[in-house]
Order: structure tokens, then sequence, then C-alpha cells
């Protein structure tokens, strides 16, 4: 396939068992642990797709995900947000701000996958 991921995530379980999920798929998944320089972070690798946690150090997945809809280079870049945030509240949120899929933890790795796939189709 050889998309790209970023995978924006500050719990090490979560970041090893999606870099696993997709890495066996064939994408190349890099992680991002901060939320203060995450859209940076966006902006230096241009992926083809970024998940992104709502709860990070430094700064929130919905800042995160307002810069990067707010840089005019990053703009388009699919977002799946996932998150232990399952409130419809956080749902809206994300969505008004954005997001393209919108998922909460746990997970299943089908579902992950399934939908970063169809982010890229």
């Amino acid at each position: 396939m050889g998309n790209s991921v970023l995978l924006i995530e500050d719990e090490p379980n979560i970041i090893e068992a999606i870099s696993f999920i997709l890495s066996r798929d064939g994408w190349t998944v890099h992680s991002h642990s901060n939320g203060a320089d995450a859209s940076d972070e966006v902006l230096r690798r241009m992926p083809d797709v970024v998940v992104l946690d709502v709860m990070l150090p430094g700064k929130t997945g919905f800042e995160v995900l307002q810069e990067i809809r707010a840089n005019v280079e990053t703009a388009k870049i699919p977002v799946l947000m996932l998150t232990a945030r399952g409130q419809s509240k956080d749902r809206e949120k994300a969505e008004s701000f954005g997001a393209n899929m919108y998922m909460t933890k746990p997970f299943s790795n089908s579902e992950v996958l399934e939908k970063i796939k169809a982010l890229v189709a």
C-alpha cells in the first residue's frame, strides 16, 4: 500500500498496537506524543492520514486539529480522532473542528484499519 500515518498519541500501548496493525498492512507509521508541537510534526511529515488522540500533554487534540485545519498545507489531510472520550458533545466538537472520523477506545484492530483505509480511498 505504501501510505503513511502520523499517530499522535501519548499512551505507549496504543502506539504499539496501532503501529503493529498498520505496519503489518504495509503502512509507514510515525508517532508523536506531545500536543504542544503536534501540528508542526504534521507539517514536517505530511502524512496521508493523521490519527489524533484528544487528551494529550501540551495541547488537546481539538486544539491540534484546529491548527491542522488552519494551515493551508495540512488542511486537507484526513484526521481520525481516536479517544476515550465517547460523549456526543466531544464527537460534535471534533466534527465541528473538521475531524473526518471519530472513534472511541477501546477499539477493534480491524475497525481502526478499515477506517484508516477509508480515509485514503
